[in-house]
Order: C-alpha cells, then sequence, then structure tokens
C-alpha cells in the first residue's frame, strides 16, 4: 500500500464534525425514537433525512469522575469509529454505557454492531406505522 492509500483509509474512519451530535434537541429526538440495550451499552436511535450515519455519546456521573467519564467516552468513540461502516445508515444513534459493566473496547464494537440490527429491525417492523 502506498502511503497515499493509507491516509484515504485512514481518513474513512474518522469521526468528522458534520457525523457527530452536537445540539440537544438532536439528543433528544434520539432518546424519543427507537432503543436497544445490552449488558455493556444503550444505543438510541433516530431516523435522520440524510443517508448518513451520527453520533452522540452521553456518559453521566454516575460513571465516575471526569477521567473516568472521559476515557469511557473515548472507548465508545472509537467503538464507533471502526464500526461505522458496518451499520445501518440514514440514523442517528446516542450511545449511553452501561453503569456497572467494565466493558472493553471489543464489547462495546460488537454491541454497537448487534444493537444497531435490533434497531433497524424494529424500524422496518414499525415502518408501516409511520
Amino acid at each position: 500500500m502506498t502511503p497515499q492509500s493509507d491516509n484515504r483509509n485512514a481518513a474513512a474512519l474518522t469521526l468528522p464534525r458534520n457525523k457527530r451530535l452536537r445540539k440537544t434537541r438532536e439528543f433528544q429526538r434520539c432518546f424519543a425514537a427507537w432503543r436497544a440495550g445490552d449488558g455493556h451499552l444503550l444505543l438510541f436511535a433516530a431516523k435522520n433525512e440524510d443517508e448518513a450515519v451520527r453520533l452522540g455519546v452521553s456518559v453521566s456521573k454516575k460513571h465516575g469522575n471526569a477521567v473516568a467519564r472521559n476515557r469511557r467516552k473515548r472507548l465508545l468513540r472509537e467503538a464507533w469509529r471502526t464500526s461505522q461502516h458496518e451499520l445501518p445508515t440514514g440514523f442517528d444513534y446516542v450511545m449511553v454505557p452501561r453503569q456497572h459493566s467494565d466493558s472493553s473496547l471489543q464489547d462495546y464494537q460488537k454491541s454497537v454492531r448487534e444493537l444497531a440490527q435490533k434497531i433497524l429491525r424494529k424500524h422496518r417492523k414499525s415502518k408501516g406505522d409511520c
């Protein structure tokens, strides 16, 4: 592989500003729509107008001090970054870690992929209700 193609592959796995949820109303819209969870993670999702996949992360103070919360956020963003191309498009997602789990990066990666598929199935079921 050439250095240029390495840069293109790395750029495809970034989390730029336009792929992040930043406003309160964007988070609230996700919290009000579909959700799925397992022992590591709660994943909330809402359909968006684009075919983009966007992410928001919410880690409460129940997870510890700022150092612990920021570490958890970094793990969640990395799990998202490496899994984003395997997820259904056209959704905004909010990831919320479970409080009493000592989850690893691999746990979060597996959870986000499985929970996104679960949300997609729920969306397809309710599509007739819209």
